[in-house]
């Protein structure tokens, strides 16, 4: 016994060998987890930084006084008001708000009333597989191509001056982006359901009604999201079809406090934080919505 004993402790077994490895690779993977989630956390500090910063800027700016703006100093001197109060007298930002809202939420409604049968004839009864490309190719193509068209047929057509023709022509430019974002959420449905249902003898407007659009909300809602910011943003086809003061949208409003010979940049950026609130609020109310709208289209 005194034998195996001396022998043992002279020549420790496996499990001491392999328990003592593992303790000195602990602190080296502990060192490599640390380093590779600090990596992460800086770089997504740093993604914030990068898009928080014009928001920051526009903040600062509208604290500032002109001569402030042109000495390039990042943060007021001296932060006045004067812009704040200032730019609801020079323009009525609050009906250029409504404007926005109600071109955005007309454009949305005409968008998924043409894209959600379209993606379904496609996607379900792989009828018109060239669509989809034709779709993608007109979109390509810059808008200012079809500025002169539109604007003699929306003059025809007695809705040139007014939120239901530019909410209807937005709609329709927005076309292509909700069929290559509903498509994929199409996809996600059981064929098998549809087929069912026609077995059963359900026409295909109510299979799409009752089977695919219960089931669809999560994609209608972040497509909805996308094409109302879409259209919310938009400034050439504002700025061309309607000419009427009072009928202007928060884009183009904001880009009229920029003089012949000076820019008003406190007044402007002052303005634009107003304009970017409503649709920053929607977006962060529905940001789960919108991050799994922005990954699909696949």
């Amino acid at each position: 016994m005194t034998t195996a004993n001396a022998s043992t402790a002279q020549h420790p077994g496996p499990l001491k060998t392999h328990a003592g490895n593992r303790a000195r690779a602990r602190p080296a993977f502990h060192a490599r987890e640390w380093l590779r989630k600090t990596a992460l956390r800086l770089a997504f500090a740093a993604v914030l930084v990068f898009c928080l910063l014009p928001i920051a800027f526009l903040i600062a700016t509208s604290f500032k006084t002109r001569d402030e703006v042109l000495s390039g100093h990042f943060l007021p001197l001296a932060p006045t008001l004067a812009n704040w109060s200032s730019v609801f007298d020079i323009a009525p930002l609050h009906r250029h708000l409504l404007n926005s809202l109600g071109v955005a939420l007309i454009s949305v409604v005409v968008t998924l009333v043409v894209a959600v049968p379209a993606v379904y004839a496609v996607v379900k009864l792989r009828r018109g597989p060239a669509l989809a490309s034709a779709l993608l190719s007109s979109y390509v193509a810059p808008p200012v191509v079809a500025l002169l068209p539109l604007f003699f047929m929306m003059r025809y057509a007695g809705l040139n001056n007014s939120v239901l023709g530019l909410g209807l022509v937005d709609g329709l430019m927005n076309v292509p982006v909700a069929f290559w974002l509903l498509r994929s959420f199409f996809k996600q449905i059981p064929v098998a359901l549809d087929e069912a249902a026609w077995l059963d003898g359900v026409g295909y407007w109510r299979t799409l009604w009752r089977i695919n659009l219960p089931l669809l909300w999560p994609g209608l809602i972040s497509t909805a999201l996308i094409c109302l910011i879409l259209t919310y943003n938009e400034f050439l086809l504002a700025s061309v079809l309607n000419s009427r003061p009072d009928i202007r949208t928060i884009t183009v409003a904001i880009s009229l406090f920029q003089g012949e010979r000076v820019v008003n940049f406190g007044q402007m950026a002052a303005a634009s934080l107003v304009g970017i609130a409503p649709v920053y609020l929607v977006a962060l109310a529905f940001q789960k919505h919108l991050v799994g709208g922005l990954g699909a289209g696949r």
